[in-house]
């Protein structure tokens, strides 16, 4: 049975005192409005509030930390940069892989993103690994066919033990930062077609485990409606993120 998730990015955002406060709120109100057993939340501060932020998250409950980003080697001289086994020395269990700024700002491509899941993998972190098309290739009618390359190219080289880690992201980049949101009806059509691509490369059992989330301006407001859809497994959350109120009701949106 495939988890419910709602993870909050909060890209490069936050002083520390903030990011502390802000972690201390979220928790308290889930703790306060919640049995905590419906959702799997996902916090990924910025790499310098990683420890402090999870110092603050309760053990053994709904609260999980997780990193932006990491490289794809295990160590070396790549100054500025941060291993997956960084991250899991200070407590990441997840880490976001892919996300439409990091192709988009740091050109990151398949090849990479396919080693840097390996990378997460073999420190043991889970992936969150994030695909989405922009305006352009949706006007085109382009957008299956942009997905299935980024899953066969980035993903499906994962043996079916290592998969069963992943979580798939969904990112429709025209509805990022920009106030658009995909219908719910779009988010579940585009969600079934990743689950069919994950059935061809894997089988029906997998696919029908792994928690597809979706990642386009998802909001208090929206996340109902957007949660309800079948294959919609929950969010990837940025702005909304930053706001203790505007999460805890995404979180209450299950």
């Amino acid at each position: 049975m495939r988890k419910n998730m709602v993870a909050g990015n909060w890209k490069m955002n936050t002083t520390l005192p903030e990011a502390q406060a802000l972690i201390s709120e979220i928790v308290h109100m889930v703790q306060d409005e919640t049995t905590g057993s419906e959702v799997e939340v996902v916090v990924c501060p910025p790499f310098p509030f990683l420890l402090p932020v999870g110092k603050l998250l309760p053990e053994g409950g709904a609260f999980h930390l997780g990193a932006q980003n990491c490289h794809q080697k295990a160590s070396g001289a790549f100054t500025g940069e941060v291993s997956a086994a960084m991250l899991q020395s200070v407590g990441c269990e997840y880490v976001i892989l892919g996300h439409s700024e990091r192709r988009q700002y740091f050109r990151e491509d398949d090849e990479l993103l396919s080693q840097k899941l390996k990378a997460a993998l073999a420190a043991g972190l889970k992936p969150i690994f994030c695909v989405g098309e922009t305006l352009e290739t949706r006007e085109q009618g382009d957008t299956f066919k942009h997905l299935e390359k980024q899953l066969q190219d980035g993903l499906f080289h994962l043996s079916n033990e290592e998969f069963d880690k992943v979580t798939v992201a969904y990112e429709p980049i025209w509805a990022i930062g920009t106030g658009k949101t995909a219908t719910s009806e779009q988010a579940q059509e585009v969600h079934a077609f990743i689950r069919e691509q994950l059935a061809r490369a894997y089988d029906a059992k997998a696919a029908m485990a792994t928690s597809i989330l979706y990642g386009g301006s998802c909001n208090a407001q929206n996340a109902r409606e957007l949660f309800s859809q079948p294959d919609v497994d929950g969010g990837l959350i940025g702005g909304a993120a930053l706001k203790s109120r505007d999460f805890t009701d995404i979180i209450k949106s299950f």
